[in-house]
């Protein structure tokens, strides 16, 4: 069943969308399947396959989404950064004094390199009641940290019941109502709730050995929220994954949600194939970066990826506590149009103004003997990168003072300068200490250790 969006993909594409749900579906022995996919900000296609005949959930039909709420709890804590109410390098102390781990950070709780435990104390939390554990010590027990902080990335749900209490405390009310104001309002995802709001799929066990199913409890988390408590759609979703690609002022800047892609630990090898971010999972799949989340509960699994290069994302959803793959389907989802269709690129257009003295800049330079070619881009800023062949290479970003900020690489955050001679002319380029010359080995500037007075020269015979 495909449901009634906009036909922008070829028919090919559409059905091998539906051929590979349909076989998550069908191998993974789930009730019921839902999926979307979005390209240039518009639902391309919606699909989903059921074992009830007639009766397949479609783009409104709420599922859980388990950690995927994590991803929401961290642009809520950006927002607190951004509005200068913290700082991501402040202790946890400064702000929720008396957890016991205020030594930690806001930026490793967010990045999960915290140390912090994987898990709560028994009982399990996700199938218990949220009154179970009514107090911070309940979610964090007797001892909280398993590595030191910073050390390295070992997944918390503990870490994000903490962030959430931070939310709670900076902001004096309660996460879901923080929620539903600064994101989900504006946003436009008013099918995102705390709790289930019908049409909603319930959530199944299925046997392992027997094609029988066992309905899952759907317990609310209490404190544990933050780390897994939503419900979400397919088209509520993909809104999510827009905001994340592109930003949107109203809620949190294209530069706050970059921050959020960057890896903010080393990763566990064993664990994940990628990295993570402030809130945000990174994956690689051959030659594409995508990023999103996945996320678990009983009786649910849920997925979403966005290639930022591609303009695709991918959301699927299923009311199953284990079985389809569901964050390869995903993945597979974006795949699928993003190579079958690939993205037509934005026509070409010149600077909309010249700066000559901008543009006396660019060419050739040497670090050393090495040829690397400087770039105007666009709010002059400017692109350093080798003439061929690999190398250190960066964008950088204008700052008021005629300076540019490395944003990439092995550059980024470094101080790129113009330095002129008495009457203003160029005579080189200062990155970090590396001199780069018009010339290889300029004599006329100030190479570090000078240049030999006999200059270049052949082999001595």
């Amino acid at each position: 069943m495909t449901s009634p969006v906009s036909e922008t993909l070829l028919p090919g594409t559409r059905r091998a969308l539906l051929h590979r749900v349909a076989t998550a579906q069908t191998e993974g022995r789930a009730p019921s399947v839902v999926a979307a996919v979005q390209r240039g900000g518009q639902i391309a296609w919606s699909g989903a396959r059921s074992c009830v005949e007639g009766h397949a959930p479609d783009e409104d039909t709420q599922f859980r989404i388990g950690s995927l709420t994590k991803t929401f709890t961290a642009v809520l804590v950006l927002r607190l950064r951004d509005e200068g109410l913290l700082g991501l390098d402040d202790p946890l102390e400064k702000h929720l004094p008396g957890t016991g781990v205020g030594e930690v950070t806001v930026f490793q709780l967010l990045g999960h390199s915290g140390g912090l435990a994987a898990e709560t104390p028994a009982p399990w939390w996700e199938r218990t009641p949220g009154s179970t554990r009514p107090e911070l010590a309940d979610v964090l027990g007797g001892q909280p940290l398993v590595h030191p902080a910073g050390r390295r990335h070992h997944y918390s749900n503990p870490g994000y019941t903490l962030l959430g209490s931070l939310v709670e405390k900076l902001r004096a009310d309660t996460w879901s109502e923080v929620l539903r104001r600064e994101i989900l309002e504006p946003l436009g995802m008013d099918r995102t709730t705390a709790q289930p709001r019908a049409p909603h799929a319930g959530g199944w066990a299925v046997h392992p050995w027997a094609d029988v199913m066992l309905p899952e409890p759907a317990e609310d988390l209490g404190l544990m929220a933050p780390a897994g408590q939503l419900w979400s759609t397919t088209a509520d979703l993909l809104r999510f994954a827009l905001f994340l690609a592109k930003g949107d002022d109203r809620v949190l800047s294209a530069s706050s949600v970059e921050e959020m892609r960057a890896p903010a630990a080393p990763s566990e090898a064993d664990d994940w194939s990628g990295n993570y971010g402030l809130g945000l999972q990174t994956v690689r799949r051959g030659n594409r970066t995508l990023l999103g989340h996945t996320g678990s509960l009983p009786g649910f699994l849920a997925a979403l990826w966005f290639s930022v290069e591609d303009d695709v994302a991918a959301v699927v959803l299923a009311n199953a506590t284990s079985g389809p793959m569901i964050g390869e389907v995903a993945a597979d989802l974006v795949r699928i149009v993003a190579d079958a269709e690939p993205r037509i690129p934005e026509p070409w257009r010149p600077l909309p103004e010249v700066d000559e003295e901008l543009l006396a800049l660019t060419g050739l330079w040497y670090w050393g003997a090495r040829p690397q070619t400087l770039v105007l881009t666009a709010d002059r800023g400017v692109e350093l990168r080798p003439l061929s062949g690999p190398g250190r290479g960066a964008r950088f970003r204008a700052c008021p003072d005629g300076t540019w900020t490395g944003l990439n690489g092995y550059y980024a955050g470094e101080t790129l300068r113009v330095v002129r001679s008495a009457d203003g002319t160029p005579t080189h380029l200062d990155l970090g200490s590396f001199v780069f010359t018009r010339e290889p080995y300029d004599p006329a500037s100030a190479v570090p250790g000078g240049v030999d007075e006999g200059g270049w020269r052949g082999l001595p015979e």
